[in-house]
């Protein structure tokens, strides 16, 4: 079993804490990738989407993934499974730095995953309260803030899958870095 994390970056303006808007766990928030085969190396030519509150039966019985999928090319299984709790909003400092936010952390078995796609249901705060429901699947999000009286935007997103590992932190906490 490989983890990865999901981080992400974007230049924010007025904004702050961009997040799925039920939050980094929200179980109806849709993560959409590609895969990549451990076994043949074939890359997905769809995005597959994964999320908290689906899950299916493994190929073995025991046991469930939040995605279980066959290599087109290989016909090899793998198998994801989603690790909540390591995830945190990108803040204006972090934009402002170009450091990145971890979103979620991934499991996987005989795929690794590859080419996030930015969708819709995220959210974000301003100086005049939040932004809900922000469509992020263009690329960008550039609005005025009529309360808050500015320009509020979203712009150069970018996405990195990284390899961590798993440690065991004093009173039995998990983090992955």
């Amino acid at each position: 079993m490989v983890f990865y994390m999901l981080y992400f970056t974007a230049e924010l303006e007025n904004l702050t804490d961009l997040q799925p808007r039920g939050g980094c766990d929200d179980p109806s928030f849709t993560y959409n990738f590609k895969v990549k085969c451990e076994n043949c190396g074939e890359v997905s030519q769809k995005a597959t989407w994964v999320t908290l509150s689906e899950s299916v039966p493994l190929p073995t019985g025991r046991g469930t993934a939040n995605l279980v999928q066959k290599c087109k090319l290989c016909g090899r299984d793998g198998t994801i499974q989603m690790v909540p709790g390591h995830g945190q909003p990108l803040t204006l400092g972090q934009s402002q730095s170009g450091a990145t936010a971890g979103l979620m952390v991934f499991d996987c078995r005989g795929f690794e995953p590859v080419e996030f796609s930015f969708d819709d249901g995220w959210k974000a705060e301003s100086t005049s309260g939040t932004w809900y429901d922000i469509d992020l699947s263009e690329g960008e999000f550039v609005e005025y803030d009529e309360k808050g009286e500015c320009p509020v935007g979203v712009t150069n997103l970018q996405s990195l899958f990284k390899v961590v590992k798993k440690q065991e932190r004093g009173g039995g906490k998990t983090v992955y870095a």
